[in-house]
């Protein structure tokens, strides 16, 4: 895929990673912790045409521990055999775009499954990374390729990068937004939502800034990992409605569907200050496990068509069929057109894996119940039906 603007290699680069909370939590300001070295980057070889980046970990990592033996109550030492197999993610994906049924197509996005190659950057970057994000604009393309463009440039020049990613991604979506105000040759009228993973090692951090959204295939359920935000929301609401805007028939000060949004100067005030059309992301930061099989990032074209469930559902079956996440984008695609959108349509399939999703075996039980993976699988074929 495409990657962005050209970025100058050098950097001012410390070895280690973001803080981390617990799975799935949403991250507010943080303080600076101890940075933890990330692991090496290894090449594995994908299936088809797609690239492929595979963690690697230092033999450090597997530690002999001692345990006791509650049987007979003696000390034994674990051997490497006794230990879980450390999930080592696989970065694969795959993109389709299509302008729908609008006149012009105004999104854009960006698919990078090696980050350090493709910054050019030092041995000491960490890594392994990725980073991927759907821009949907509004009003022109201005404003989505401009951000597309810089703001991964801006979040790894950031001073808070890479001792405290959050800082710096929050950061970074202010900066772009003032230097897109800046840019002079461009229409700073138009605007665009920004939705961005930034992975290193099994840690995932998604920002969301607007109604694009970012859905986690896990064994076959759907986990949202962004909150649209729409002006009816009721959190943002009361953000607006506190900095004097309104949301009328739900539109930003009757003009706007989104309640985040970078560019759209004409509805904003000077530099600096806080206004009604926030430019902030949202963060929420994921620890990936055996049990994540692929991401989904898709502008609002997709999510107004078919739920979450529905997305998840379609996605794993077709990687089941080939494994193959740039086919599966595509049938989303096709799916979300089938559905009769209104939008321009953008969807990322991310995998995991180098192995397609496996099987989910439903078993009987003499009470007849059903297994949680089981129930969102039906739940999902239910939401695939006309």
């Amino acid at each position: 895929m495409a990657a962005g603007a050209g970025i100058s290699p050098p950097f001012a680069i410390l070895e280690g990673s973001y803080n981390s909370k617990d799975n799935g939590s949403i991250i507010e300001d943080e303080s600076l912790d101890d940075v933890e070295n990330l692991k090496q980057t290894t090449i594995a070889k994908p299936p088809r045409h797609i690239s492929v980046v595979r963690h690697s970990m230092s033999s450090t990592a597997i530690c002999l521990s001692a345990d006791l033996d509650l049987d007979n109550g003696s000390i034994r030492s674990k051997t490497p055999t006794d230990e879980k197999p450390v999930f080592l993610p696989v970065f694969r994906s795959g993109s389709c775009a299509e302008k729908g049924p609008k006149l012009y197509m105004e999104d854009e996005h960006l698919c990078i499954d090696n980050l350090r190659e493709h910054l050019g950057a030092p041995d000491n970057f960490p890594s392994p990374g990725a980073f991927y994000g759907v821009f949907d604009g509004h009003g022109g393309t201005d404003a989505a390729s401009f951000v597309r463009n810089n703001l991964l440039k801006y979040i790894v020049e950031d001073p808070h990068f890479p001792v405290c990613v959050p800082k710096a991604i929050k950061s970074a979506f202010v900066k772009a937004d003032h230097a897109f105000a800046d840019a002079s040759s461009l229409d700073i009228s138009s605007g665009t939502t920004a939705l961005t993973a930034l992975i290193f090692g099994r840690k995932m951090l998604i920002a969301n800034a607007g109604d694009c959204r970012a859905v986690l295939g896990k064994r076959g359920k759907a986990i949202e990992l962004s909150k649209d935000h729409k002006p009816n929301c009721s959190s943002e609401r009361q953000r607006i409605e506190r900095l004097g805007g309104v949301v009328y028939d739900g539109y930003l000060n009757g003009q706007l569907s989104v309640a985040r949004a970078l560019g759209d100067w004409h509805m904003k005030g000077p530099k600096g200050s806080s206004f009604p059309l926030s430019s902030e992301p949202e963060l929420h930061e994921t620890i990936l496990t055996d049990e994540d099989e692929f991401l989904l990032l898709a502008c609002d074209g997709l999510w107004d068509v078919m739920s979450s469930q529905c997305a998840v559902t379609i996605a794993r079956r077709e990687l089941m069929l080939h494994n193959d996440p740039e086919r599966c984008s595509r049938e989303l695609v096709r799916e979300a057109l089938k559905r009769d959108t209104c939008d321009n349509l953008t969807v990322i399939v991310v995998c995991f894996s180098a192995d397609p999703p496996p099987k989910i075996e439903i078993h009987a039980t003499r009470r007849r119940s059903i297994s949680a993976e089981g129930l969102n699988l039906l739940k999902g074929a239910l939401d695939i039906l006309p």
